[in-house]
């Protein structure tokens, strides 16, 4: 599916399904700011961003489910946490890991003087090269939640490196519809351009259903 039409097919699927979207945005939303606050409050609390992942997984599931099939009831919330919890835990694991870090090394070098001016511009390079990564990485561990997480990994990889600049105009689309939420509410939590960033990752990254095209 070109970008185009994964954009166009996901404001669709946003139009029909909002209401429920709506519950899944502020039920992510929620969760992430539990975790800044208890992470202010107490700094030990900001491993507790992990548990961010199985939420992740389990609005991700609901949202290759739209995808797939065109219809969403809020019962797959239930029943994508039970079924992608250990994948999400694994993956919510990395991606707090690599936030981390980058938010560590990224300032390091550049601090460190003009000879390490390269060394932060190639980590901040690798960290956004790993965000683009996700795009494809978070739909297909649902999409392919019986398989191994390294061989997902692999897919999602393949995936990207058939379309490096297809995903990158994902990556840079997705940036501008957040950058719209935020200066319109704030907080993107409090649109659905979390939902439709979703909604388009899946559209872009998975095989299109054929039963859906017919």
């Amino acid at each position: 599916m070109t970008l185009r039409r994964a954009l166009g097919v996901a404001a669709s699927d946003l139009y029909h399904q909002a209401w429920r979207l709506i519950l899944l945005n502020l039920l992510l939303g929620s969760a992430v700011i539990a975790v800044v606050l208890a992470s202010l409050a107490v700094r030990s609390a900001l491993l507790l961003a992990v548990l961010i992942g199985p939420v992740l997984a389990a609005v991700m599931h609901c949202v290759v489910t739209l995808a797939q099939t065109e219809d969403l009831r809020l019962v797959e919330l239930r029943n994508g946490l039970r079924r992608h919890w250990r994948h999400g835990m694994a993956l919510g694991a990395a991606l707090a890991m690599a936030v981390a870090l980058g938010a560590v090394v990224v300032p390091f070098y550049a601090r460190a003087g003009s000879w390490a001016w390269p060394l932060a511009a190639l980590s901040l390079y690798l960290l956004l090269m790993f965000g683009v990564f996700q795009l494809a990485l978070w739909p297909l561990a649902v999409f392919e939640a019986g398989r191994p997480l390294r061989v997902i990994a692999r897919d999602a990889a393949r995936v990207v490196a058939r379309r490096p600049l297809g995903f990158l105009g994902l990556a840079f689309a997705l940036l501008l519809v957040n950058a719209v939420g935020v200066a319109a509410a704030i907080l993107p939590f409090l649109t659905l351009t979390i939902s439709y960033s979703f909604l388009v990752s899946a559209h872009f990254a998975l095989p299109k259903n054929p039963a859906r095209e017919a």
